[in-house]
Protein backbone atom coordinates (compact mmCIF):
# COMPACT_ATOMS: atom_id res chain seq x y z
CA UNK A 1 0.00 0.00 0.00
CA UNK A 2 1.34 3.42 -0.95
CA UNK A 3 1.02 5.82 1.98
CA UNK A 4 1.63 9.56 1.95
CA UNK A 5 2.78 11.86 4.73
CA UNK A 6 1.16 15.28 4.37
CA UNK A 7 3.62 17.55 6.18
CA UNK A 8 1.65 20.80 6.26
CA UNK A 9 1.84 24.21 7.95
CA UNK A 10 -1.54 24.88 9.60
CA UNK A 11 -2.60 28.10 11.30
CA UNK A 12 -4.38 27.92 14.65
CA UNK A 13 -8.08 28.67 14.18
CA UNK A 14 -7.90 28.88 10.37
CA UNK A 15 -10.40 26.09 9.71
CA UNK A 16 -11.09 27.04 6.09
CA UNK A 17 -7.40 27.47 5.23
CA UNK A 18 -6.30 24.30 7.03
CA UNK A 19 -9.11 22.26 5.47
CA UNK A 20 -8.27 23.52 1.99
CA UNK A 21 -4.63 22.56 2.52
CA UNK A 22 -5.57 19.07 3.73
CA UNK A 23 -7.92 18.55 0.78
CA UNK A 24 -5.30 19.78 -1.71
CA UNK A 25 -2.56 17.49 -0.35
CA UNK A 26 -4.97 14.53 -0.20
CA UNK A 27 -6.09 14.99 -3.78
CA UNK A 28 -2.47 15.26 -4.93
CA UNK A 29 -1.60 12.05 -3.06
CA UNK A 30 -4.62 10.29 -4.56
CA UNK A 31 -3.48 11.30 -8.06
CA UNK A 32 -0.06 9.80 -7.25
CA UNK A 33 -1.67 6.47 -6.38
CA UNK A 34 -1.59 6.65 -2.58
CA UNK A 35 -4.33 4.78 -0.71
CA UNK A 36 -3.81 6.61 2.59
CA UNK A 37 -2.45 9.98 3.67
CA UNK A 38 -1.54 11.13 7.18
CA UNK A 39 -1.69 14.72 8.43
CA UNK A 40 -0.27 16.13 11.68
CA UNK A 41 -1.74 16.36 15.16
CA UNK A 42 -4.68 18.79 15.36
CA UNK A 43 -4.08 19.71 11.73
CA UNK A 44 -7.73 20.70 11.26
CA UNK A 45 -7.59 23.44 13.91
CA UNK A 46 -3.83 24.01 14.25
CA UNK A 47 -1.53 23.26 17.19
CA UNK A 48 -1.40 24.44 19.91
CA UNK A 49 -4.96 25.81 20.20
CA UNK A 50 -4.61 26.35 23.96
CA UNK A 51 -7.76 27.83 25.56
CA UNK A 52 -9.54 28.29 22.24
CA UNK A 53 -10.82 24.74 22.78
CA UNK A 54 -13.01 26.05 25.60
CA UNK A 55 -15.22 27.84 23.06
CA UNK A 56 -18.10 25.63 21.90
CA UNK A 57 -17.98 27.22 18.45
CA UNK A 58 -14.35 26.10 18.10
CA UNK A 59 -15.33 22.49 18.72
CA UNK A 60 -18.24 22.80 16.30
CA UNK A 61 -15.98 24.12 13.56
CA UNK A 62 -13.73 21.06 14.00
CA UNK A 63 -16.66 18.77 13.28
CA UNK A 64 -17.89 20.81 10.34
CA UNK A 65 -14.41 20.92 8.85
CA UNK A 66 -13.75 17.20 9.19
CA UNK A 67 -17.05 16.42 7.46
CA UNK A 68 -16.12 18.75 4.59
CA UNK A 69 -12.70 17.11 4.28
CA UNK A 70 -14.28 13.65 4.24
CA UNK A 71 -16.70 14.65 1.50
CA UNK A 72 -13.98 16.10 -0.74
CA UNK A 73 -11.31 13.41 -0.37
CA UNK A 74 -13.14 10.31 -1.52
CA UNK A 75 -10.90 7.81 -3.25
CA UNK A 76 -8.17 8.06 -0.63
CA UNK A 77 -8.27 7.40 3.09
CA UNK A 78 -7.26 10.36 5.25
CA UNK A 79 -6.04 10.53 8.83
CA UNK A 80 -5.90 13.97 10.40
CA UNK A 81 -5.98 15.51 13.86
CA UNK A 82 -8.88 17.43 15.35
CA UNK A 83 -10.63 18.36 18.60
CA UNK A 84 -13.57 16.16 19.60
CA UNK A 85 -16.03 16.44 22.51
CA UNK A 86 -15.08 14.61 25.72
CA UNK A 87 -17.33 12.66 28.07
CA UNK A 88 -18.89 14.89 30.68
CA UNK A 89 -17.46 12.83 33.57
CA UNK A 90 -13.86 13.75 32.63
CA UNK A 91 -14.23 17.37 33.75
CA UNK A 92 -12.83 18.49 30.39
CA UNK A 93 -14.86 19.48 27.36
CA UNK A 94 -12.63 18.13 24.60
CA UNK A 95 -10.14 15.49 23.53
CA UNK A 96 -7.14 15.63 21.21
CA UNK A 97 -8.11 13.13 18.53
CA UNK A 98 -7.29 11.61 15.16
CA UNK A 99 -9.96 10.70 12.64
CA UNK A 100 -9.78 8.13 9.85
CA UNK A 101 -11.86 9.33 6.89
CA UNK A 102 -12.87 6.91 4.17
CA UNK A 103 -15.39 7.14 1.34
CA UNK A 104 -16.92 10.35 2.58
CA UNK A 105 -17.41 9.48 6.23
CA UNK A 106 -15.63 9.30 9.58
CA UNK A 107 -14.82 5.63 9.98
CA UNK A 108 -12.68 5.63 13.13
CA UNK A 109 -11.60 8.03 15.87
CA UNK A 110 -8.65 7.56 18.21
CA UNK A 111 -7.93 10.00 21.04
CA UNK A 112 -4.62 10.88 22.65
CA UNK A 113 -3.83 9.07 25.88
CA UNK A 114 -0.59 10.74 27.08
CA UNK A 115 -1.04 14.47 27.62
CA UNK A 116 2.28 16.26 28.26
CA UNK A 117 2.53 18.88 31.01
CA UNK A 118 6.20 19.90 30.85
CA UNK A 119 8.20 22.64 29.15
CA UNK A 120 5.87 24.37 26.62
CA UNK A 121 3.16 21.72 26.96
CA UNK A 122 0.08 22.05 29.16
CA UNK A 123 -2.32 19.65 27.51
CA UNK A 124 -3.87 18.40 30.74
CA UNK A 125 -5.24 21.93 31.13
CA UNK A 126 -7.22 21.64 27.89
CA UNK A 127 -7.85 17.98 27.09
CA UNK A 128 -9.24 14.83 28.63
CA UNK A 129 -7.01 11.76 28.09
CA UNK A 130 -8.28 8.70 26.29
CA UNK A 131 -9.17 5.85 28.64
CA UNK A 132 -8.34 3.24 26.02
CA UNK A 133 -7.21 2.89 22.41
CA UNK A 134 -8.01 0.44 19.66
CA UNK A 135 -6.57 -0.83 16.40
CA UNK A 136 -8.18 -0.45 13.00
CA UNK A 137 -7.80 -2.70 9.98
CA UNK A 138 -6.53 -1.27 6.71
CA UNK A 139 -5.33 -3.13 3.60
CA UNK A 140 -4.25 -6.21 5.50
CA UNK A 141 -2.58 -4.28 8.32
CA UNK A 142 -3.68 -3.92 11.92
CA UNK A 143 -2.88 -0.28 12.44
CA UNK A 144 -1.81 1.26 15.75
CA UNK A 145 -2.74 4.94 15.42
CA UNK A 146 -1.03 7.17 17.96
CA UNK A 147 -0.81 10.92 18.55
CA UNK A 148 2.58 12.54 19.25
CA UNK A 149 3.31 11.99 22.98
CA UNK A 150 1.68 8.55 22.84
CA UNK A 151 4.92 7.32 21.23
CA UNK A 152 7.26 9.03 23.73
CA UNK A 153 7.16 6.60 26.65
CA UNK A 154 9.04 3.54 25.42
CA UNK A 155 10.76 1.79 28.33
CA UNK A 156 13.64 0.69 26.09
CA UNK A 157 14.58 4.29 25.30
CA UNK A 158 13.81 6.38 28.38
CA UNK A 159 15.47 5.65 31.69
CA UNK A 160 12.89 7.76 33.48
CA UNK A 161 9.41 7.37 32.05
CA UNK A 162 6.81 10.08 32.63
CA UNK A 163 3.73 7.87 32.39
CA UNK A 164 2.60 4.56 33.79
CA UNK A 165 1.36 3.27 30.44
CA UNK A 166 2.93 2.92 27.00
CA UNK A 167 0.18 3.21 24.34
CA UNK A 168 2.38 1.82 21.57
CA UNK A 169 3.28 -1.22 23.66
CA UNK A 170 -0.39 -1.85 24.45
CA UNK A 171 -1.48 -1.55 20.81
CA UNK A 172 1.32 -3.87 19.66
CA UNK A 173 0.34 -6.36 22.37
CA UNK A 174 -3.19 -6.65 20.97
CA UNK A 175 -1.94 -7.26 17.43
CA UNK A 176 -0.80 -3.99 15.90
CA UNK A 177 1.72 -4.46 13.10
CA UNK A 178 2.00 -0.93 11.69
CA UNK A 179 2.48 2.12 13.91
CA UNK A 180 1.26 5.45 12.59
CA UNK A 181 1.99 8.59 14.61
CA UNK A 182 0.61 12.03 13.83
CA UNK A 183 2.62 14.72 15.58
CA UNK A 184 3.05 18.40 16.35
CA UNK A 185 6.54 18.00 17.79
CA UNK A 186 8.22 21.38 18.36
CA UNK A 187 11.78 22.00 17.26
CA UNK A 188 14.82 22.53 19.41
CA UNK A 189 18.45 21.93 18.58
CA UNK A 190 19.04 18.18 18.71
CA UNK A 191 15.34 17.27 18.70
CA UNK A 192 15.27 15.79 15.19
CA UNK A 193 18.02 13.31 16.04
CA UNK A 194 16.42 12.42 19.36
CA UNK A 195 13.05 11.85 17.71
CA UNK A 196 14.55 9.61 15.04
CA UNK A 197 16.45 7.54 17.61
CA UNK A 198 13.38 7.15 19.78
CA UNK A 199 11.16 6.01 16.89
CA UNK A 200 13.89 3.64 15.68
CA UNK A 201 13.97 2.04 19.13
CA UNK A 202 10.23 1.37 18.91
CA UNK A 203 10.54 -0.09 15.41
CA UNK A 204 13.39 -2.44 16.34
CA UNK A 205 12.08 -3.59 19.70
CA UNK A 206 8.53 -4.18 18.47
CA UNK A 207 9.60 -5.36 15.00
CA UNK A 208 7.12 -3.07 13.21
CA UNK A 209 7.33 -0.21 10.71
CA UNK A 210 6.79 3.21 12.30
CA UNK A 211 5.60 6.22 10.31
CA UNK A 212 5.49 9.70 11.85
CA UNK A 213 4.14 12.82 10.14
CA UNK A 214 5.11 16.05 11.86
CA UNK A 215 3.70 19.54 11.60
CA UNK A 216 5.86 22.24 10.04
CA UNK A 217 5.74 26.00 10.59
CA UNK A 218 5.70 28.54 13.37
CA UNK A 219 2.88 29.17 15.82
CA UNK A 220 3.65 31.87 18.40
CA UNK A 221 6.99 30.98 20.05
CA UNK A 222 7.07 27.43 18.74
CA UNK A 223 8.67 26.26 15.52
CA UNK A 224 7.83 22.85 14.05
CA UNK A 225 10.49 21.43 11.77
CA UNK A 226 8.53 18.78 9.91
CA UNK A 227 11.27 16.20 9.20
CA UNK A 228 8.62 13.46 8.97
CA UNK A 229 9.98 9.91 9.10
CA UNK A 230 9.27 6.31 8.24
CA UNK A 231 11.40 3.65 9.93
CA UNK A 232 11.64 -0.04 9.01
CA UNK A 233 11.59 -2.80 11.66
CA UNK A 234 15.37 -3.01 11.50
CA UNK A 235 15.71 0.67 12.42
CA UNK A 236 16.52 1.98 8.94
CA UNK A 237 15.00 5.31 7.89
CA UNK A 238 13.23 4.45 4.65
CA UNK A 239 11.43 7.74 4.02
CA UNK A 240 11.86 11.26 5.29
CA UNK A 241 10.43 14.70 4.71
CA UNK A 242 12.28 17.97 4.34
CA UNK A 243 13.00 20.26 7.26
CA UNK A 244 11.20 23.60 7.79
CA UNK A 245 9.05 23.45 4.64
CA UNK A 246 5.81 21.77 3.66
CA UNK A 247 6.33 18.44 1.98
CA UNK A 248 4.55 15.38 0.63
CA UNK A 249 6.42 12.10 1.14
CA UNK A 250 5.47 8.61 -0.08
CA UNK A 251 6.38 5.14 1.15
CA UNK A 252 5.19 1.59 0.53
CA UNK A 253 4.08 -0.28 3.64
CA UNK A 254 4.67 -3.67 2.02
CA UNK A 255 8.05 -3.28 0.33
CA UNK A 256 9.26 -0.81 2.97
CA UNK A 257 10.69 1.57 0.41
CA UNK A 258 10.11 5.28 0.27
CA UNK A 259 11.27 8.74 -0.69
CA UNK A 260 14.25 10.31 1.05
CA UNK A 261 13.96 14.07 0.82
CA UNK A 262 17.00 16.13 1.74
CA UNK A 263 17.12 17.64 5.22
CA UNK A 264 19.15 20.58 6.51
CA UNK A 265 22.30 19.43 8.27
CA UNK A 266 24.33 21.11 10.99
CA UNK A 267 23.34 22.84 14.22
CA UNK A 268 23.92 26.39 13.00
CA UNK A 269 22.06 25.90 9.71
CA UNK A 270 19.12 24.32 11.51
CA UNK A 271 19.02 27.13 14.07
CA UNK A 272 19.03 29.74 11.33
CA UNK A 273 16.27 28.08 9.30
CA UNK A 274 14.15 27.72 12.45
CA UNK A 275 14.53 31.44 13.20
CA UNK A 276 13.64 32.37 9.63
CA UNK A 277 10.55 30.15 9.59
CA UNK A 278 9.46 31.27 13.06
CA UNK A 279 9.79 34.93 12.08
CA UNK A 280 7.97 34.52 8.77
CA UNK A 281 5.02 32.67 10.26
CA UNK A 282 4.71 34.87 13.34
CA UNK A 283 4.61 38.03 11.24
CA UNK A 284 2.27 36.69 8.58
CA UNK A 285 -0.06 34.72 10.83
CA UNK A 286 -0.45 37.81 13.04
CA UNK A 287 -1.59 39.75 9.97
CA UNK A 288 1.49 41.91 9.38
CA UNK A 289 3.41 42.34 6.14
CA UNK A 290 6.28 44.66 7.03
CA UNK A 291 8.73 44.75 9.97
CA UNK A 292 11.00 47.38 11.50
CA UNK A 293 14.43 46.66 12.97
CA UNK A 294 16.48 49.16 14.95
CA UNK A 295 20.00 48.98 13.53
CA UNK A 296 22.67 49.92 16.06
CA UNK A 297 25.65 48.83 14.01
CA UNK A 298 26.04 45.87 16.37
CA UNK A 299 25.94 42.18 15.61
CA UNK A 300 22.59 41.40 17.27
CA UNK A 301 20.58 43.85 15.17
CA UNK A 302 22.55 42.83 12.07
CA UNK A 303 21.64 39.16 12.54
CA UNK A 304 18.01 40.04 13.26
CA UNK A 305 17.79 42.10 10.08
CA UNK A 306 19.34 39.30 8.01
CA UNK A 307 16.81 36.82 9.39
CA UNK A 308 13.97 39.24 8.65
CA UNK A 309 15.08 39.67 5.04
CA UNK A 310 15.30 35.91 4.49
CA UNK A 311 11.90 35.49 6.15
CA UNK A 312 9.95 38.30 4.50
CA UNK A 313 11.96 39.75 1.62
CA UNK A 314 14.00 42.94 1.61
CA UNK A 315 11.03 44.99 0.42
CA UNK A 316 9.23 44.24 3.69
CA UNK A 317 12.02 45.23 6.11
CA UNK A 318 12.79 48.76 7.31
CA UNK A 319 16.07 49.41 9.12
CA UNK A 320 16.27 52.39 11.45
CA UNK A 321 19.52 53.85 12.73
CA UNK A 322 19.03 56.00 15.84
CA UNK A 323 22.35 57.54 16.84
CA UNK A 324 22.61 59.15 20.23
CA UNK A 325 25.22 61.29 22.00
CA UNK A 326 27.65 58.35 22.43
CA UNK A 327 27.11 56.53 19.13
CA UNK A 328 30.32 56.10 17.21
CA UNK A 329 30.59 57.05 13.56
CA UNK A 330 31.72 53.49 12.90
CA UNK A 331 28.44 52.12 14.25
CA UNK A 332 26.41 54.52 12.12
CA UNK A 333 28.42 53.55 9.05
CA UNK A 334 28.04 49.85 9.82
CA UNK A 335 24.25 50.18 10.16
CA UNK A 336 24.02 52.04 6.86
CA UNK A 337 26.27 49.53 5.10
CA UNK A 338 24.29 46.58 6.44
CA UNK A 339 21.05 48.07 5.13
CA UNK A 340 22.68 48.64 1.73
CA UNK A 341 24.01 45.08 1.62
CA UNK A 342 20.61 43.66 2.52
CA UNK A 343 18.79 45.94 0.09
CA UNK A 344 16.39 47.30 2.70
CA UNK A 345 15.01 50.77 3.29
CA UNK A 346 17.10 52.68 5.82
CA UNK A 347 16.12 55.67 7.94
CA UNK A 348 18.55 57.61 10.13
CA UNK A 349 16.80 59.36 13.02
CA UNK A 350 18.86 61.00 15.75
CA UNK A 351 17.59 60.68 19.33
CA UNK A 352 19.73 63.54 20.62
CA UNK A 353 16.85 66.01 20.85
CA UNK A 354 14.61 63.44 22.55
CA UNK A 355 17.39 62.65 25.01
CA UNK A 356 18.15 66.27 25.87
CA UNK A 357 14.46 67.20 26.14
CA UNK A 358 13.83 64.31 28.51
CA UNK A 359 16.82 65.21 30.66
CA UNK A 360 15.71 68.84 30.79
CA UNK A 361 12.18 67.80 31.77
CA UNK A 362 13.54 65.69 34.64
CA UNK A 363 16.34 68.02 35.71
CA UNK A 364 14.52 69.55 38.67
CA UNK A 365 13.34 66.29 40.18
CA UNK A 366 16.77 64.71 39.55
CA UNK A 367 18.68 67.64 41.07
CA UNK A 368 21.34 66.50 43.54
CA UNK A 369 21.46 62.93 42.19
CA UNK A 370 24.54 61.70 40.30
CA UNK A 371 24.15 60.41 36.76
CA UNK A 372 23.80 56.64 36.52
CA UNK A 373 22.01 54.00 34.46
CA UNK A 374 18.91 56.22 34.48
CA UNK A 375 20.42 58.57 31.92
CA UNK A 376 21.67 55.63 29.86
CA UNK A 377 18.20 54.14 29.76
CA UNK A 378 16.65 57.43 28.63
CA UNK A 379 18.53 56.89 25.37
CA UNK A 380 17.25 53.34 25.01
CA UNK A 381 13.68 54.38 25.78
CA UNK A 382 13.93 57.25 23.31
CA UNK A 383 14.83 54.72 20.64
CA UNK A 384 11.93 52.55 21.73
CA UNK A 385 9.55 55.48 21.32
CA UNK A 386 10.84 56.16 17.81
CA UNK A 387 10.45 52.52 16.77
CA UNK A 388 6.93 52.20 18.15
CA UNK A 389 5.89 55.50 16.54
CA UNK A 390 7.07 54.21 13.18
CA UNK A 391 5.27 50.95 13.88
CA UNK A 392 2.00 52.76 14.52
CA UNK A 393 2.33 55.00 11.48
CA UNK A 394 3.38 52.33 8.98
CA UNK A 395 1.46 49.35 10.42
CA UNK A 396 4.72 47.43 10.72
CA UNK A 397 5.78 45.03 13.46
CA UNK A 398 8.91 45.93 15.43
CA UNK A 399 11.42 43.11 15.87
CA UNK A 400 13.42 43.46 19.07
CA UNK A 401 17.05 42.44 18.87
CA UNK A 402 18.13 41.27 22.34
CA UNK A 403 19.90 37.92 22.56
CA UNK A 404 19.42 35.20 25.19
CA UNK A 405 22.54 36.15 27.15
CA UNK A 406 21.30 39.71 27.62
CA UNK A 407 17.72 38.73 28.33
CA UNK A 408 18.88 36.17 30.89
CA UNK A 409 20.76 38.64 33.07
CA UNK A 410 18.54 41.66 32.47
CA UNK A 411 21.10 43.52 30.35
CA UNK A 412 18.24 45.18 28.50
CA UNK A 413 15.88 48.10 29.09
CA UNK A 414 12.17 47.79 29.67
CA UNK A 415 10.26 50.01 27.22
CA UNK A 416 13.58 50.62 25.45
CA UNK A 417 15.47 47.99 23.47
CA UNK A 418 12.88 45.44 24.65
CA UNK A 419 10.01 47.07 22.72
CA UNK A 420 8.53 45.12 19.84
CA UNK A 421 6.15 42.39 18.84
CA UNK A 422 8.67 39.56 18.40
CA UNK A 423 12.04 38.98 20.05
CA UNK A 424 13.65 37.09 17.19
CA UNK A 425 16.94 36.02 18.82
CA UNK A 426 15.90 35.95 22.49
CA UNK A 427 16.70 32.21 22.61
CA UNK A 428 20.07 32.66 20.89
CA UNK A 429 23.08 32.98 23.23
CA UNK A 430 25.64 35.61 22.26
CA UNK A 431 28.22 33.00 21.29
CA UNK A 432 25.69 31.45 18.89
CA UNK A 433 24.91 34.93 17.52
CA UNK A 434 28.49 35.07 16.25
CA UNK A 435 28.27 31.59 14.73
CA UNK A 436 24.98 32.42 13.02
CA UNK A 437 26.41 35.67 11.68
CA UNK A 438 29.35 33.77 10.22
CA UNK A 439 26.85 31.36 8.63
CA UNK A 440 24.94 34.29 7.09
CA UNK A 441 28.14 35.72 5.63
CA UNK A 442 29.26 32.32 4.33
CA UNK A 443 26.30 32.40 1.95
CA UNK A 444 26.60 36.07 1.03
CA UNK A 445 28.72 38.63 2.94
CA UNK A 446 26.08 41.11 4.13
CA UNK A 447 27.12 41.75 7.75
CA UNK A 448 30.09 44.16 7.76
CA UNK A 449 33.25 42.58 9.13
CA UNK A 450 33.72 45.57 11.41
CA UNK A 451 30.39 44.74 13.05
CA UNK A 452 31.66 41.24 13.80
CA UNK A 453 35.10 42.35 14.96
CA UNK A 454 34.15 45.19 17.30
CA UNK A 455 33.80 44.65 21.04
CA UNK A 456 30.09 44.44 21.99
CA UNK A 457 28.77 47.72 23.40
CA UNK A 458 25.41 49.37 24.06
CA UNK A 459 27.09 52.77 23.45
CA UNK A 460 25.09 54.48 26.20
CA UNK A 461 28.12 56.13 27.80
CA UNK A 462 31.66 56.99 26.65
CA UNK A 463 33.79 53.94 25.77
CA UNK A 464 31.20 51.56 27.21
CA UNK A 465 31.73 47.81 26.68
CA UNK A 466 29.49 44.89 27.62
CA UNK A 467 32.46 43.45 29.49
CA UNK A 468 32.21 46.38 31.95
CA UNK A 469 29.05 44.78 33.36
CA UNK A 470 29.17 41.15 32.27
CA UNK A 471 31.66 38.28 32.24
CA UNK A 472 33.12 37.33 28.84
CA UNK A 473 30.31 35.87 26.76
CA UNK A 474 31.87 32.42 26.48
CA UNK A 475 31.92 32.25 30.29
CA UNK A 476 28.47 33.79 30.69
CA UNK A 477 26.88 31.46 28.14
CA UNK A 478 28.38 28.37 29.77
CA UNK A 479 26.93 29.41 33.13
CA UNK A 480 23.54 30.24 31.61
CA UNK A 481 23.28 26.93 29.74
CA UNK A 482 23.98 24.97 32.92
CA UNK A 483 21.65 27.05 35.09
CA UNK A 484 18.74 27.78 32.74
CA UNK A 485 18.67 24.63 30.61
CA UNK A 486 20.17 22.03 32.96
CA UNK A 487 19.01 23.46 36.34
CA UNK A 488 22.44 22.94 37.90
CA UNK A 489 23.46 24.61 41.17
CA UNK A 490 26.10 27.33 41.48
CA UNK A 491 28.47 24.85 43.09
CA UNK A 492 28.00 22.27 40.33
CA UNK A 493 28.58 24.89 37.63
CA UNK A 494 31.70 26.28 39.29
CA UNK A 495 33.24 22.83 39.67
CA UNK A 496 32.32 21.65 36.17
CA UNK A 497 33.94 24.66 34.47
CA UNK A 498 36.52 25.67 37.07
CA UNK A 499 34.78 29.04 37.41
CA UNK A 500 34.96 31.31 40.43
CA UNK A 501 31.99 30.43 42.65
CA UNK A 502 31.23 34.07 43.50
CA UNK A 503 31.09 34.90 39.77
CA UNK A 504 28.65 32.05 39.14
CA UNK A 505 26.48 33.18 42.05
CA UNK A 506 26.47 36.75 40.76
CA UNK A 507 25.28 35.61 37.33
CA UNK A 508 22.57 33.40 38.85
CA UNK A 509 21.41 36.32 41.00
CA UNK A 510 21.15 38.48 37.88
CA UNK A 511 19.08 35.81 36.14
CA UNK A 512 16.68 35.41 39.05
CA UNK A 513 16.12 39.11 39.71
CA UNK A 514 15.41 39.80 36.00
CA UNK A 515 12.33 37.59 35.83
CA UNK A 516 10.05 40.64 36.00
CA UNK A 517 11.65 41.97 32.83
CA UNK A 518 11.35 38.73 30.90
CA UNK A 519 7.67 38.36 31.71
CA UNK A 520 7.06 41.75 30.06
CA UNK A 521 9.12 40.94 26.98
CA UNK A 522 7.85 40.16 23.50
CA UNK A 523 7.53 36.45 22.70
CA UNK A 524 10.63 34.87 21.24
CA UNK A 525 11.34 31.91 18.98
CA UNK A 526 12.27 28.75 20.84
CA UNK A 527 15.29 26.87 19.50
CA UNK A 528 16.82 25.52 22.73
CA UNK A 529 15.67 22.87 25.19
CA UNK A 530 14.67 25.59 27.66
CA UNK A 531 13.72 29.01 26.32
CA UNK A 532 12.46 31.97 28.30
CA UNK A 533 8.69 32.23 27.92
CA UNK A 534 5.76 30.01 28.76
CA UNK A 535 7.98 26.92 28.78
CA UNK A 536 9.88 28.28 31.80
CA UNK A 537 7.46 29.32 34.53
CA UNK A 538 9.11 31.01 37.49
CA UNK A 539 7.58 33.38 40.04
CA UNK A 540 8.56 37.04 39.95
CA UNK A 541 8.11 37.85 43.64
CA UNK A 542 10.45 35.24 45.04
CA UNK A 543 13.68 35.14 47.00
CA UNK A 544 16.59 33.20 45.56
CA UNK A 545 18.80 31.62 48.21
CA UNK A 546 21.98 30.44 46.51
Amino acid sequence: MKIALGQINPTVGDFSGNSAKIIQFAQQARSAGAGLILFPELSVCGYPPRDLVERPSFVTRNRESIEKIAAETQGIAVICGLVTPADADTGKSVMNSAALLREGRIEFIQSKMLLPTYDVFDEMRNFAPAKSQQLFDFCGKRVALTICEDAWNDKHFWNRRLYGVDPVEELIRIGGNLVLNISASPFWLGKRELRSDMLATIAKNDNVPVAMVNQVGGNDSLVFDGSSLVIAPDGRVIAQGKSFVEDLVYFDSQTLTGEMHEQIEGEVANAYEALVLGTRDYVRKCGFRCVIVGLSGGIDSALTAAIAVDALGAENVIGVGMPGPYSSQGSIDDARQLAKNLGIRFELISINEIYEATRQTLSKVFAGFPEDATEENIQSRGRGMVLMSLSNKFGALVLSTGNKSEVAVGYCTLYGDMVGGLAVISDVPKTLVYRLSAYVNSRWPVIPQSTIDKAPSAELRPDQKDSDSLPPYDVLDAILEDYVEEARSAEQIAVAHDFDLDLVKRVIHMVDRSEYKRQQAAPGIKISTKAFGYGRRFPIAAKSEL
